[in-house]
């Protein structure tokens, strides 16, 4: 299954692909040139075909989890201040999504949309301390029934050229459920209320839709009993 937003790259490799095979096998009279060229063209197709894939994840809703919204690793955990839309401390969480990631983004809660906002900015690495603010990136805020507001950001990496976020305020979202696409390598970055428990260790690597980042701290303390 492969993703909606990877559909006219897909296409447009196949074709590519399928014409220099062809020609290739027709035109060029050096063997080890022509054998090259074709596995190199089939290898660009097999890296397109699996940065655009979108396994199905079933998923079992609770209002008491947070759920990864990314494939990747957790690369930070700290309190900080948050000034975009709460201007106050919160609990940060990021991810950073490799290009041999899934890099489909999904709704960490159920809730409904608050905030949706899109900002164009530079393309640094994605682990670069000020990516999160500098670079292209969306900012999505869900009304949850435990957890109250949090706040999810899209941000784009050094190789990204494109944040896709479906998120529209008013609208009323399930966890687990597709929010978007950030192309090739990139991160997320969780705002969470600072009375959470998390879930999660730095360097740990996390399943989208999958893997608690955090949890209520009645449900750690029941975990726990």
């Amino acid at each position: 299954m492969f993703h909606r937003e990877g559909q006219t790259i897909i296409l447009t490799t196949f074709f590519i692909v399928c014409a220099v095979v062809l020609i290739s096998q027709f035109y060029l009279d050096i063997p080890w040139l022509r054998m090259g060229l074709q596995i190199a063209s089939l290898f660009i197709l097999v890296m397109v075909l699996q940065f655009f894939r979108n396994p199905k994840r079933v998923v079992k809703l609770d209002f008491d989890e947070l759920l990864s919204p990314v494939d990747g690793k957790v690369v930070v955990i700290e309190e900080v201040e948050e000034t975009e839309y709460f201007n106050d401390k919160r609990m940060q969480v990021s991810i950073f999504m490799s290009p041999i990631n899934v890099h489909v983004t999904r709704y960490p809660a159920s809730g409904a949309i608050k905030y949706s906002k899109y900002h164009p900015g530079k393309y640094l690495v994605a682990w670069h301390p000020k990516s999160s603010t500098d670079n292209e990136r969306t900012t999505v805020v869900i009304n949850t029934p435990k957890f109250g507001e949090i706040l999810y950001r899209q941000v784009a990496g050094a190789l990204a050229r494109r944040i896709v976020n479906y998120a529209e305020e008013g609208e009323s979202v399930q966890q687990g459920e597709d929010a978007g696409f950030i192309k090739f390598g990139s991160r997320v970055d969780l705002f969470l209320p600072l009375d959470c428990a998390i879930a999660v260790k730095l360097d740990q690597k996390v399943i989208g839709a999958k893997t608690c980042i955090a949890a209520t701290r009645q449900k750690k303390m029941d975990g726990e009993g």
